[in-house]
């Protein structure tokens, strides 16, 4: 019951990774969690047998599970894709340290808590991330997108860059060819913009040879 039960949450958290399509979905998460749980049962039930024939054995229920919470994190690593600035894959890699974590508190009986525990985890990857354009719109933080060619990047940096905008976060976001058969490359670019500049960013990106939208 306990393994269907990891299966069940940590693969709904998994289907929301692979329908985003990212590196690890569903079949990595299910199977992390169930693993996870595994580890969990024997850790707690697999050495009974041994304890109740030998007085002298010390029984430590933690210590296979603090090896998978340590080890998991070189199956995270993995999903980690990092191209120049561009760093992608963070957010699967803490979903798959979650369901991990899952998988142990299943295996532990703690229902109520893995429960309430995948309902938070949905409703930040799926809402939170709707949220994230109105919070940098509002402030001096600003989300702009654009559809370039490859060479065009180190321009764009350079043009935010005169206009002193801070890069936060940049990201590819997708890739796709032209009528031309040239690879054009999606870029979010998320900033920090001086007052009053937010129009004249616009403005200076679009002249950018290659630059094909901004948005």
């Amino acid at each position: 019951m306990r393994l269907i039960i990891a299966a069940t949450l940590c693969g709904f958290i998994g289907l929301e990774r692979e329908v985003k399509r990212h590196p690890a979905g569903f079949r990595t998460h299910l199977l992390v969690g169930v693993g996870a749980c595994l580890m969990m049962l024997l850790s707690l039930y697999g050495f009974d047998e041994y304890i109740e024939n030998n007085e002298h054995i010390q029984f430590d229920p933690a210590r296979i599970p603090s090896y998978v919470i340590s080890g998991i994190g070189f199956l995270g690593a993995g999903t980690i894709l990092v191209k120049g600035v561009t760093v992608r894959g963070l957010t699967t890699a803490a979903s798959i340290w979650v369901v991990a974590g899952l998988g142990l508190v299943i295996g532990a009986g703690m229902f109520l808590l893995a429960f309430f525990t995948t309902a938070i985890v949905l409703l930040s990857l799926i809402f939170l991330n709707k949220f994230e354009p109105f919070i940098y719109n509002k402030g001096n933080k600003r989300r702009i997108k654009a559809i370039l060619k490859e060479n065009e990047l180190e321009q764009i940096i350079q043009e935010l860059e005169k206009l002193k905008c801070t890069i936060c976060k940049m990201y590819l976001s997708n890739t796709r060819f032209s009528k031309e058969k040239t690879t054009l490359y999606y870029y979010v670019f998320e900033i920090k913009i001086p007052k009053r500049k937010k129009d004249v960013i616009f403005e200076q990106i679009s002249k950018i040879k290659g630059v094909q939208k901004v948005f």
